[in-house]
């Protein structure tokens, strides 16, 4: 910090100190206009504005301006100390934000002394930084912001916006947007905020918010400011932790926000899906949203039903009554649905049924390397890739003996773990399946790494993805050179699975766009020949964009969540609803010119 920026920080400190004595901030209408900075202050940041409090002189001017939120939009009053006066203007229309507000003061902050390897951090600066913002926020469930915003922003100095960037792929793996409370309304306490810090959550390297959240106080520091502030959700216990380890400290401040569509959930009851899975949940919200009727049957099995117009349609996630049983059982038994292909002139890796110890021995000689799997199961358990010994063999058999009687062995094929979801006969979407995978960093061993990846996976999806520590996971550790208390050298990448499957801990990245089209008329034809309306083909391929592919499965309750922004979700209500479609509803009631 230079001289300037010293004698600057501690100016600012030492009002901050003198209005401390008053409380962390004001209640509109608390002391003298000039002591609050620039009046009725309010910034917009893309999503919404940002409202802030102690800067209106009245609660009644600071609910007329809350009311002035625009449709779509989410904005957010904060730095308020006695929330029940702003309420008591209009209980109707606001809320109390179930949020902690913490603060950070730079006096207390301490730099790491090491660097992260494999990530850094830089200012957004292009329209492809934009859209992977934008494609992050869709990841976690949140409100995406205009690509000419973030871009006519990108030199703010209101308004900081930084990515972190993946050093091996150049990939935007994070991003966090800052707010200069100085530049925006002259903040006497020298304040600042934090916002929209957000991880991809398929992201393999560790500790990428933690980077974003230090580089983002050290460029405020470094301004002469004094603290930083953010609000996080009461029940980000992840999230808090990591604030408390960086010093942040509760205040006793709160924000407000008004009732809207986008955080509902925050204000009214829990509905009866609050127990459903992330891949049930994605389509109730999407029938809701079409004014279809949902009835929960169980939510643990992920069972509900959907009415509209007299025709009502149970489901199972993605399995619907639209599937038949016949159907269904074309692809639950992988050795059917192998010879169904294959019968049809798709690509098939050879494959066989196990009957005896020497007849498995002769197929693994024949072809050298392997993949043992039960005839039946899903979300890759059982399934043991790339085998080679014959000792590794037998054990992989009797690991899949448990899942079913009936194992399979098929030739290894080498390529990327593609999965294509087909819904009514059309190619929704596509993505890559990456195993899961562990970044050493010097210090920790294999096994510390796994389990800390593995939390990062669950927190991530709901707890739908961890990494089992099992003997599948021990061979693929030690195929690789490595053991389980062995420390990882700092940057080595170790994949510790051989099965991209997103319940053991794989990672799923969108390749929609890159897909060839033989690879979707391939898919699509698949659909036809089992006759399912709805699936997810498992292809191996040694390039989404080349032709070249084996088939390796098909699954008839694909997880669609997990292919977000993908309209996955809205291609599903379509098939059941048709009549809902927002192509048919603007079809017969076309919009006037005001909307």
């Amino acid at each position: 910090m230079t001289d300037r920026a010293q004698r600057e920080f501690k100016q600012r400190r030492a009002r901050a100190r003198g209005r401390s004595r008053r409380g962390w901030s004001r209640l509109p209408g608390e002391g003298p206009p000039q002591d609050r900075g620039q009046p009725n202050a309010v910034v917009n940041v893309g999503w919404g504005r940002l409202i802030f409090a102690e800067t209106f002189e009245t609660a009644e001017d600071l609910a007329a301006v809350m009311r002035q939120e625009a449709p779509d939009e989410r904005d957010i009053t904060i730095n308020v100390n006695n929330p029940h006066v702003v309420l008591a203007q209009a209980p109707e229309a606001f809320f109390l934000d179930p949020s902690h507000t913490f603060r950070l003061e730079f006096e207390h902050y301490r730099p790491r002394t090491d660097r992260m390897v494999g990530v850094y951090v830089r200012r957004l600066r292009s329209s492809a930084d934009a859209e992977a913002v934008n494609r992050i926020y869709a990841k976690v469930g949140m409100v995406p912001v205009g690509r000419d915003f973030l871009l006519s922003h990108r030199g703010s100095r209101r308004i900081v916006h930084l990515v972190a960037v993946d050093e091996t792929t150049e990939e935007v793996v994070g991003t966090i947007t800052g707010v200069d409370h100085e530049r925006v309304y002259d903040d006497p306490e020298g304040g600042s905020s934090l916002w929209c810090l957000a991880v991809d959550p398929q992201a393999p390297l560790p500790g990428i918010g933690e980077v974003l959240l230090r580089h983002l106080v050290e460029t405020f520091q470094t301004r002469g400011l004094a603290h930083i502030d953010l609000s996080v959700m009461h029940d980000n216990a992840p999230a808090i932790k990591l604030y408390e380890k960086l010093g942040f400290q509760r205040i006793p401040l709160f924000s407000l926000k008004y009732k809207n569509p986008i955080n509902e959930k925050l204000y009214s009851a829990p509905m009866p899906e609050a127990k459903l899975n992330p891949y049930a949940r994605i389509l109730i919200n999407e029938a809701r949203r079409r004014g279809v009727t949902v009835e929960i049957e169980d939510a643990e099995g992920g069972l509900f039903a959907l009415s509209h117009g007299g025709r009502r349609v149970c489901c199972r996630e993605s399995l619907s009554e639209l599937t038949s049983a016949v159907a269904l059982s074309r692809c639950d038994d992988k050795a059917l649905t192998h010879r169904l292909l294959a019968r049809h002139g798709l690509r098939v890796p050879a494959q066989h049924e196990v009957d005896d110890a020497s007849d498995a021995r002769a197929f693994l000689q024949k072809y050298g390397r392997i993949v043992v799997k039960p005839a039946r199961g899903e979300q890759g358990r059982g399934i043991s890739v790339d085998i080679s010994d014959p000792v590794d063999m037998v054990r992989a058999i009797e690991d899949a003996e448990i899942v079913c009687d009936r194992v399979l062995l098929e030739e290894f094929c080498e390529g990327a773990d593609l999965r294509i979801i087909v819904i009514g006969f059309k190619v929704i979407a596509a993505a890559v399946r990456i195993p899961a995978t562990v970044i050493g960093d010097g210090v920790s061993d294999v096994r510390s790494l796994i389990d800390r990846q593995s939390r990062r996976r669950a927190s991530a999806t709901g707890g739908e993805s961890r990494i089992p520590v099992d003997g599948e996971t021990e061979r693929c550790v030690k195929s690789a050179g490595y053991d389980f208390d062995v420390i990882l050298p700092k940057g080595t990448s170790l994949a510790v699975r051989k099965t991209a499957n997103l319940h053991t801990g794989g990672t799923i990245h969108d390749v929609t766009d890159q897909l060839n089209p033989h690879l979707r008329e391939v898919a699509e034809e698949g659909a036809r020949i089992l006759d399912i309306p709805v699936v997810g083909f498992d292809f191996l391929v040694p390039d989404v964009a080349g032709e070249e592919y084996v088939t390796i499965e098909a699954n008839e309750r694909p997880g669609l969540a997990n292919h977000e922004p993908q309209p996955t979700a809205e291609a599903f209500v379509d098939l059941l609803f048709p009549q809902t479609t927002d192509r048919f509803l603007e079809m017969k009631e076309p919009r006037n010119a005001t909307g």
